[in-house]
């Protein structure tokens, strides 16, 4: 996102199985650096449908507000999505 929030690209910059995914918060933060990003939102999907994230999509959500808090990336949400229901972050998330 831009400065006001306005959408820059929506990309998928990982695919997984159907019980995991390999993320690296590296690859995220030269994105938002590349398209010269001011805010992220990220998302990503629950194969067996109950969106609860768990212990590691919540450790993986810090590390990447954190990493991209160093270069001047606000992450304003992380969603996970699953059978039609969704997980916001945004309440979970500190400043």
């Amino acid at each position: 996102l831009n400065t006001k929030h306005r959408l820059i690209a929506a990309e998928t910059l990982f695919a997984g199985t159907i019980d995991g995914c390999e993320v690296a918060t590296r690859v995220i933060v030269q994105r938002a650096l590349t398209l010269n990003a001011a805010a992220m939102l990220i998302a990503h999907n629950h194969p067996a449908g109950d969106p609860t994230p768990s212990d590691a999509d919540k450790n993986l959500t810090e590390t990447i507000r954190k990493a991209l808090w160093l270069v001047d990336v606000r992450l304003l949400d992380h969603i996970v999505i699953g059978a039609g229901k969704w997980f916001s972050f945004v309440h979970l998330m500190t400043t």
